[in-house]
């Protein structure tokens, strides 16, 4: 069954509340933000890489396929990215880029199809 989609007013309010706490060490955020905030932006790169083949993780807030191609059905798919809630957002926003998080070892990422550079940072309605 297909999960509900998260209103882009909430998902942006989310997304921006992160944003504006990013680099404010004294920032209490409610684990509830950033997981609303990781799981609209999985949604918003779900909808501009319509796909199957590769798979995006963040754990524990969520996951999605994304990029056409092979469809993957069982086991460990061949195409994997997994980061942190905090890293997406980064690399969503332009706080950082693709290249620039993965050579610091924040994303990691494995098959030919892994390289997801060209899809951020993504257009946030």
């Amino acid at each position: 069954m297909a999960r509900p989609r998260i209103d882009d007013a909430e998902g942006r309010a989310a997304v921006a509340a992160i944003a504006a706490a990013r680099g404010d060490a004294d920032a209490r955020l409610e684990s509830e933000t950033l997981a609303l905030a990781a799981r609209y932006t999985l949604q918003l790169l779900a909808e501009a890489a319509p796909g199957r083949s590769v798979e995006v993780r963040v754990p524990p807030f969520g996951a999605v396929q994304i990029v056409e191609g092979v469809r993957h059905t069982r086991g460990t798919p061949p195409n994997v990215v997994e980061l942190d809630a905090h890293t997406l957002l980064e690399i969503a926003t332009g706080g950082t880029s693709w290249s620039q998080a993965s050579e610091a070892g924040r994303v990691r990422a494995s098959g030919s199809r892994s390289d997801l550079s060209a899809l951020f940072p993504l257009d946030l309605p």
